[in-house]
């Protein structure tokens, strides 16, 4: 299955990006705070793959290509960042 990273899908990962985190800084760590490997690898599992996968896309420019700003890809990464915050900011305001 060939998912075609869009702003849509960049706006799905950042809400589940605003949602996630908050749960795995939660339950991840020891008592005393420290951060350990579950953090990293939650991190990875739940917020960098899906966002890799539907912000960035895993095409590659064909060989040859001329190498220039992707501005699709800025503005996918401009909604995931913005769905992110607006999330996280309702979260907020709801006492969450």
């Amino acid at each position: 299955m060939k998912i075609k990273p869009t702003p849509l899908t960049a706006a799905v990962a950042g809400a589940a990006a605003a949602l996630a985190w908050p749960l795995i800084a939660s339950h991840s760590g020891t008592p005393g705070g420290s951060w350990g490997i579950d953090l990293i690898v939650l991190t990875l599992l739940a917020i960098a793959l899906p966002a890799h996968l539907l912000v960035v896309g895993f095409d590659r420019p064909a060989p040859g290509a001329e190498r220039k700003v992707d501005t699709a890809l800025l503005k996918r990464i401009a909604v995931w960042l913005a769905v992110a915050l607006g999330v996280t900011l309702l979260r907020s305001a709801m006492g969450g």
